[in-house]
């Protein structure tokens, strides 16, 4: 694939970032991608390696070998063949092609003992250029089924699938909670890191492909209380849905927050990244919020070290914050990983992201033990030292301190679904709260309920919008097979 000898005549070249300064005055993505060129180089680095480890390393199985190929050729119509390669996997490539940590990479062939291919960076240029040659239009169904599917959750799980199933002639209509379509792409994400016009714009293609978005809408038990309808503007039964609709597929994602019960958690200024995060978003959208939580002049922590930690040091320094320490129970990873020992699979490693470089302190092998406070606001988090002995994580003796803080942010993943539906739906929960459903290949992704099936991070848990794509997909797939009894979809 590419040419022969490329991954020996070429480096990697990886996207670039406006300068700190001038991406810091704005929410607006500031990678600079690859220009055609650039990516054609990259495509040359693709090797004939027999096996191709990419494909299995991506979460969607994406063909990669062929669209770098494609784009190392580089004439026009390679390039809208490269779209055609692209999208037969992935419904959404603009999204993984910028927040996707790229699973590909890293089961990448030449990854073995060089630098990995930049695929993520070819597909975010070949998504990028489809999109400003007009190459992706609307796929409507050329024949109707008649059968009516529900889709709760407009995130990435719930989009995948409601596309597919409306491409193959099912009415398909989304129930979305939000005030927008979206879901953690939305009010998850921030926008530096992935701009909501492509998701509006997916959002137009689905509408002119026969999808229904019904957003502002909670999905509950008959007569549920008013309690917890506080996101919604209206609610509808499940017992309706059910009566109305001859598929259900439940894709509305892992919600539920961890928690930090320590001492001190109830004073002001400690919050959850979620309750963060999506204020930000709101306000870009130009929505007016009273009291938006800000980081202006702060010394904020950020309890947890994944991506959702990131994205809230990242927001902190946009908003003008004093200082930005970011906290992480286990020990400082290597800068290097042990290839031999981890290649094909995803490595143990450092990882330091843009909203590090912008300004960060980091603090590894750290834990919480108190947040302190004065006048019912906090000011300060009590920590300690922790080292892993035997298996077992233990306190380091004398190494207890306080810092100073004046708004704290948990940040340390989620444990489950949130709102009310698999109550209302009856459907049963895994060993970790999640909608318990398999993925085999005859009647995968259905519930214990007849004809309600689950999908996405609400039922295999926390995870990257890549996967949340792929059960979307898989999902579409076993719910054509119900309504149909044989489906065309790919597996």
């Amino acid at each position: 694939m590419g040419k022969v000898t490329g991954f020996m005549e070429y480096e990697r070249l990886d996207e670039g970032y406006e300068p700190v300064p001038a991406r810091l005055k704005n929410y607006k993505e500031f990678v600079i991608a690859l220009n055609a060129d650039q990516a054609k180089q990259q495509g040359a680095r693709c090797m004939d390696c027999g096996t191709p480890f990419c494909n299995n390393g991506c979460p969607v199985n994406n063909v990669i070998p062929d669209f770098n190929d494609l784009v190392y050729r580089g004439q026009p119509q390679d390039w809208q063949n490269a779209i055609t390669v692209l999208h037969s996997t992935n419904n959404f490539p603009e999204f993984t092609g910028r927040i996707c940590p790229a699973p590909c990479e890293a089961a990448c062939t030449l990854n073995v003992n060089d630098d990995a291919v930049g695929i993520k960076s070819i597909e975010h240029a070949i998504i990028d250029r489809a999109w400003a040659e007009g190459w992706v239009k609307p796929q409507a169904a050329a024949v109707k089924s008649g059968k009516r599917v529900a889709v709760v959750g407009s995130g990435p799980a719930g989009l995948a699938a409601a596309q597919q199933l409306a491409r193959v002639g099912h009415e398909v209509t989304v129930f979305e909670k939000n005030d927008r379509v979206g879901g953690l792409l939305r009010y998850g994400i921030p926008d530096f890191k992935m701009e909501k016009s492509h998701i509006d714009r997916r959002v137009q293609q689905m509408e002119a492909e026969g999808v229904i978005f019904r957003t502002g809408v909670l999905v509950a038990s008959l007569g549920e209380d008013s309690k917890v309808t506080n996101w919604a503007k209206e609610t509808v039964s499940a017992e309706d849905l059910k009566a109305q609709f001859d598929a259900v597929l439940l894709c509305g994602g892992a919600e539920q927050s961890r928690d930090l019960p320590v001492p001190g958690r109830d004073l002001a200024g400690v919050h959850f990244a979620m309750e963060f995060l999506p204020q930000q978003n709101k306000v870009n959208a130009g929505d007016k919020l009273k009291g938006q939580l800000r980081a202006d002049g702060k010394h904020v922590i950020v309890i947890g070290g994944g991506d959702t930690g990131s994205d809230c040091v990242g927001t902190s320094n946009r908003h003008g914050a004093k200082s930005v320490t970011q906290f992480e129970l286990m020990p400082r990873p290597p800068e290097e990983e042990d290839r031999p020992l981890t290649w094909p699979y995803w490595p143990y490693k450092l990882r330091t992201s843009s909203s590090h470089e912008e300004g960060c302190e980091r603090e590894f092998a750290i834990a919480t033990k108190e947040f302190i406070g004065e006048k019912g606001k906090v000011t300060g988090v009590k920590t300690v030292r922790v080292e892993w002995q035997g298996g077992k994580m233990v306190e380091v003796p004398g190494s207890e301190q306080v810092l100073k803080a004046d708004l704290v942010l948990l940040a340390m993943g989620f444990v489950s679904p949130v709102s009310p539906v698999l109550e209302a739906f009856g459907v049963s929960r895994d060993a970790r709260g999640n909608a318990k459903a398999g993925t085999e290949a005859l009647g995968g992704y259905a519930t214990n309920v007849d004809k309600v099936f689950a999908a996405g991070d609400m039922r295999r848990g926390q995870s990257l919008v890549v996967w949340a794509i792929r059960e979307g997909r898989q999902a579409a797939r076993a719910v054509d097979e119900y309504l149909t009894g044989a489906s065309v979809l790919p597996r």
